[in-house]
């Protein structure tokens, strides 16, 4: 398994982050992510179980990676993935998660349930 590819890109004001793994020979495949804002945006993943027994795999893996890597930077930078022309999805990098005032976290559920468990004993 060879080492990931990241990077940070800023397109319009924004900054994607976009990552490239090598799955290793047990899951022969490069996965390439775009994410905004910790939300996945696209992925791409491409089979390299067809050429395992070539000479020097880690080679060709890693230029299947560069490449891959390369096609998803760009195709962020064509516009591919302006987000604002769909309009199910709203500036991802700027959405936060609000819990309602009468809604519990789990990390509060957790601590209640401990606590009352304790008080039981």
């Amino acid at each position: 398994m060879l080492s990931g590819i990241n990077a940070d890109i800023e397109y319009g004001g924004k900054i994607y982050h976009v990552q490239t793994e090598d799955r290793g020979v047990n899951n022969p495949a490069v996965t390439t992510q775009l994410f905004l804002g910790g939300t996945i945006i696209s992925t791409k993943k491409t089979s390299y179980a067809d050429i395992l027994k070539v000479d020097c795999l880690n080679d060709v893996v890693r230029d299947l990676m560069k490449d891959q890597h390369r096609s998803m930077v760009k195709d962020l930078l064509s516009g591919s993935f302006n987000l604002e022309t769909k309009k199910d999805i709203k500036d991802i990098s700027e959405t936060k998660k609000e819990v309602a005032p009468d809604k519990k976290g789990l990390d509060d559920v957790i601590l209640d349930y401990l606590s009352s468990d304790e008080e039981d004993k």
